[in-house]
């Protein structure tokens, strides 16, 4: 039986792929699960367009990371920690504060696209990579300062 996937099944395909599969296997577990439907020219044709839309949107989302990274690319911020006397910060410096100085300054960035592999636990400055899109990233520059300066 020949169905359209309409999920991303592992093993099997990707969304809009067209498969053959056993008629049980089809009517008792991908059909039902949502994962699939019958390979009718009106159930492709539905699927393609479902795949349209998603390409329009995914085009839009990444010319509004561009625009974004255009404006963020380069910038500098400074986040003032309280440091102990041996220049080590009392905590460290997160995605959340890096997402809430950007939000300060006018630019929002949700914290999981803040490319941060541990946080900051020391003074000094940092480059951070912001992933705004899986096809555009920028870079700003984190300067972590003493508090008492």
């Amino acid at each position: 039986m020949k169905v359209i996937l309409t999920k991303d099944v592992e093993g099997w395909g990707t969304i809009g792929d067209i498969i053959e599969v056993k008629r049980g296997f089809a009517r008792n577990y991908l059909i039902p699960k949502g994962f699939a439907l019958e390979a009718t020219e009106s159930h492709i044709k539905h699927v393609q367009e479902i795949l349209k839309q998603k390409s329009r949107k995914l085009e839009r989302e990444k010319a509004k990371a561009e625009e974004l990274a255009k404006q963020i690319d380069g910038l500098e911020i400074e986040i003032k920690k309280s440091v102990g006397t041996t220049g080590k910060l009392f905590g460290s410096v997160t995605t959340s504060d890096i997402a809430e100085v950007l939000k300060e300054k006018g630019f929002e960035v949700e914290r999981k696209k803040i490319m941060l592999k541990n946080p900051i636990k020391n003074i000094g400055s940092y480059n951070i990579v912001i992933r705004l899109h899986p096809q555009v990233s920028a870079t700003i520059k984190v300067h972590v300062t003493p508090e008492n300066m």
